[in-house]
């Protein structure tokens, strides 16, 4: 596809060459650059990576090519990726170091979170751009497998000021869809002039036009094509057109020709094709020995003219086209491939390598054999200690079928299943469930397989079918095991939360009877006393189970619980502290739940740490905190690929009082949630519409939705809240009797709550249905109680109602104190739709307003705005890349751009500002 042999000048490709050259540009002047080259087997993709290649003269290059039958095996691509910067692995922060050299079994350890392996490959690839610019290429990326390719396309959204170029290869059409969110390039046919001159430099004898129209038409300009079509025609054909035409798809007229060049090879030269075929790595030692079990002359096998054209042997076995490989593993019988991957195994260190030699070794058996599937069992245990989730459900997977024990091939089919689950391959693990219950189980093997289709429900359809399918299960673990069953327990009711009014089994009240009636432990920890309370809640009553809640929580706050447990209940303790309307265990509970959480790199767990953490910050009026928490769920959920409905978003929405946003963000929950059956969601943008309609003072709309959001009063925390809106709302649009029905069914948890919180909403509630001393009594009750509290929202909505009430009595002198009081409160938190409330009534009693304004500056991006926060609170550059998920180069970019917008010179300096109206949507 060159001119003169020369890449300068690759034919037809000056478009192309050029956005490489400008990537090349951009990487020597410290901008990141990354483009996924997209095309046709043969159109010309591997030739633009050695331009690449070639004019990235005085940079750091490697390459790697992804290969089909690695595509089982964890972090392999990447592996190979990183293996030559390694040596500035130890200079990464210690949980990065760990993770990445764990995945790549460098060191023992727990299994890694793979977002933590990501931001690992992100500090070795900037690092490693530090001194020169890094070009990565990486060939075949179809290929990759599931874990390389989620962790590079992971880094590479996240690469921007760092001096690295990122350039993937990808045929199309490819089922991977990894990589789809990176800018692409699609790299089409030649046109037909550049055709015809790229055939006639291969072709040296004579050629019928007729012949030479009909390639370049079924060519489509695909060079590969171009050059290797003419080789499956004679002589004769190509000078007068005599042949059949071939009805093949090009890719495979192009590996058919390849195919019929191995065919045509000594037979000895063709078992060394096989050999090499078999062997991903390329890894040119364990060939030669591999052929030396097989009896081939690796040299004189290569030697051969036509096997050149084919395969060089340098430092790496290298196919000319991975259509050769694949044409060369297709023309292997299978007993030739069960012998060469036996010469393979038997040539592979166990110790080095013990998981690719399991690999051959099943690749050579084909029939049972314990022995073999014993081995695949033991990869699989390395694999998941390494994190590659996915490496172990393909191990297993295969020692499930190379398992002739039913007993024991029930028992690996249960495990692969739980693996695939884990690796988000669904179906599969279906699959191997329904494998598994054909064998014979006991009951604990049965239990398991409920608990498994119970989380693979939850998984696909977001758990409305999960409360059954656990409950069955915790019945069955509480004849056996008396920790699982209350685990399981557990689980169900967290299940039916989530779910709540949209449960199509079981409910709340029919999961806590369960609950209830579940085995008792010998010796209670605190997960067992979290079971007992929840049961409680849901069965006997909020009064009833209130004290319980109170010891549970204290016991979370107080105890030093083991961490996992921690790690796997704090999100229910943080349910229960707000249901208990205890703001200031709320508070600590949910910041040591994501505290533990980002520590841990347990990122699926983080969002919902964070969302409840956000929600505390805003009932504290802390906008700027709560928002940027919000950037940081959004920011989690873009790097798992994760779309759940989130409501921190609307929280943020409603209390700044932005309508529009705020009720296009409350469709779009109600449109994500209801298919999904996400009933708490839906609960809880009822009760945010409420807030919204009352701080805009549409009563009307706010009592249909605060009546909706109370309706399920079983559901925790936000049918109560629903109830605060439901009384202001109701008294506000004439309707006093459903007011007060509302309110007697809040003081009911109030009362039993006891908290300030709660007495306080209670007494602000029960004023507005008073008139006289009562009311007033009730207000100073209100603004006391609220003010030992964290929850400044409802102290600043204390003192507007109480200011309202004052002004209709005609008192406008004490109507101005409170009303000033709440507009002061409501402007500095950022709370709009309050503020100007409270601004049109002190305007009534005849008060002047000074309008609470932020200098103007040029408007910060939301990602800087979470920037300058958390460097404003003490965060270095590196910590900040750890949590947001990018480079501290780039940190470092965004604060130049913080510091320039503000008009500021230091980190110090953004302590002293208030940053919670300087960032745009952008």
């Amino acid at each position: 596809m060159a001119r003169s042999g020369s890449r300068a000048g690759l034919l037809g490709r000056q478009h192309e060459c050029q956005v490489l050259d400008d990537l090349l540009a951009g990487g020597r002047a410290g901008r990141s650059g990354i483009v996924v080259l997209r095309g046709e087997a043969g159109i010309g993709k591997t030739e633009l990576l050695k331009y690449l290649r070639d004019r990235a003269t005085g940079c750091r290059t490697v390459e790697v090519g992804g290969v089909q039958s690695e595509m089982e095996l964890s972090y392999a691509g990447l592996h190979q990726l990183c293996a030559p910067l390694l040596a500035g692995l130890d200079g990464l922060p210690e949980p990065q170091r760990d993770a990445l050299g764990t995945a790549f079994g460098l060191r023992a350890g727990a299994a890694p979170d793979r977002f933590l392996v990501g931001l690992a490959t992100l500090s070795l690839l900037a690092d490693s751009g530090g001194d020169r610019p890094l070009v990565c290429l990486v060939d075949d990326a179809q290929w990759l497998d599931h874990a390389s390719a989620l962790t590079l396309e992971f880094v590479a959204r996240r690469l921007l000021a760092e001096s690295v170029v990122l350039v993937f290869a990808v045929r199309e059409p490819s089922a991977n869809e990894a990589l789809g969110s990176l800018p692409a390039m699609p790299v089409t046919g030649l046109t037909e002039p550049d055709s015809r001159t790229l055939l006639d430099s291969v072709v040296t004898g004579p050629l019928d036009q007729r012949v030479r129209d009909r390639i370049i038409a079924e060519s489509r300009g695909n060079p590969l094509a171009l050059l290797e079509l003419p080789h499956g025609l004679t002589a004769a054909e190509l000078a007068g057109g005599f042949g059949r035409p071939d009805a093949w798809p090009l890719s495979g007229q192009i590996e058919q020709g390849f195919l019929r060049r191995v065919q045509s090879l000594p037979a000895e030269t063709q078992r060394l094709l096989f050999t090499a075929a078999a062997e991903p790595v390329g890894d040119v030692t364990l060939l030669r020995r591999a052929a030396e079990r097989l009896g081939i002359d690796v040299d004189a096998a290569v030697s051969h003219a036509d096997a050149a054209e084919l395969i060089t042997l340098g430092t790496r076995v290298r196919f000319r086209h991975p259509l050769v490989r694949s044409a060369v593993y297709r023309a292997a019988s299978p007993t030739d491939r069960l012998e060469v991957h036996r010469a393979l195994a038997d040539a592979t260190d166990a110790q080095v390598d013990p998981d690719r030699r399991a690999w051959h070794l099943a690749a050579a058996t084909a029939g049972a054999d314990e022995t073999v599937a014993a081995e695949l069992e033991r990869s699989a245990g390395r694999a998941q200690a390494r994190g590659g989730i996915a490496a172990a459900a393909a191990f297993l997977q295969r020692a499930t079928a190379l398992t002739q024990d039913p007993v024991l091939r029930a028992q690996r089919a249960v495990a692969a299943a739980r693996a695939k689950l884990q690796a988000g391959a669904f179906e599969a693990a279906a699959t191997l469930l329904a494998a598994a219950e054909a064998g014979p189980l006991d009951e604990l093997g049965r239990a398991r397989i409920d608990v498994l289709r119970a989380e693979i429900a939850f998984a696909q359809n977001r758990g409305t079918e999960a409360p059954a399918l656990l409950l069955a299960a915790a019945d069955r673990f509480g004849r056996l095991d008396v920790t699982l069953a209350r685990d399981t327990y557990l689980n169900a009711v967290a299940a039916a939360i989530f779910a709540g009014r949209l449960a199509r089994g079981p409910g709340l009240r029919e999961v806590g009877r369960a609950a209830r009636a579940a085995p008792r432990p010998q010796l209670p920890r605190v997960p067992d006393l979290l079971l007992d309370a929840v049961a409680a809640r849901l069965t006997d009553g909020y009064a009833a189970s209130a004290p319980m809640m109170e010891r549970v929580l204290a016991a979370f706050c107080d105890e030093a619980i083991p961490y996992q447990e921690a790690l796997r209940w704090l999100w229910l303790a943080s349910v229960l502290a707000a249901d208990l309307w205890d703001d200031e265990r709320w508070h600590l509970v949910a910041t040591r739940h994501v505290t533990i959480t980002r520590e841990a790199g347990a990122l699926s767990a983080l969002p919902d740490a964070l969302d409840s953490l956000a929600s505390s910050h805003l009932f504290a009026g802390e906008l700027t905190a709560a928002a940027s928490l919000v950037e940081e769920v959004r920011t989690v959920c873009a790097a798992t690929g994760s779309t759940p409905a989130r409501v921190g978003p609307l929280g943020l929405a409603v209390w700044r009082g932005r309508e529009h946003e705020a009720r296009a963000l409350i469709d779009a929950i109600m449109s994500e949630a209801v298919p999904r059956g996400q009933g708490a969601a839906v609960t809880v943008a009822h009760w945010y519409h409420a807030v919204l309609c009352n701080g805009l003072g549409q009563y009307a709309d706010a009592r249909t939705a605060a009546q909706e959001a109370a309706a399920h009063r079983q559901e925790f925390t936000s049918p109560q809240w629903g109830l605060v809106e439901l009384v202001e709302a109701a008294v506000r649009s004439g309707s006093p009797e459903l007011a007060a029905d509302a309110l007697e069914q809040l003081s009911e948890t109030t009362q039993a709550s006891g908290t300030d919180w709660a007495l306080g909403v209670e007494a602000r509630s029960r004023a507005l249905l008073s008139g006289g001393d009562a009311a007033e009594r009730l207000y100073r009750e209100a603004t006391e109680r609220l003010d030992r509290t964290r929850v400044r929202v409802e102290l600043a909505r204390a003192h507007l109602l109480y200011g309202e009430w004052l002004r209709r009595e005609n008192r406008r002198v004490d109507a101005r104190a409170q009303l000033s009081s709440a507009h002061e409160m409501f402007s500095r938190i950022g709370a709009e739709a309050f503020a100007e409330r409270a601004r049109r009534e002190l305007q009534a009693t005849g008060a002047k307003v000074r309008n609470h304004t932020v200098t103007t500056r040029a408007a910060l991006t939301s990602q800087e705005a979470q920037i300058a926060r958390l460097a404003g609170a003490g965060l270095t550059n590196p910590e900040i890349g750890a949590q947001l998920f990018i480079s501290p180069h780039t940190v470092e970019w965004h604060l130049r751009k913080v510091f320039s917008k503000l008009g500021i010179s230091s980190r110090r300096e953004i302590r002293t500002l208030r940053l919670e109206d300087e960032a745009t949507s952008a």
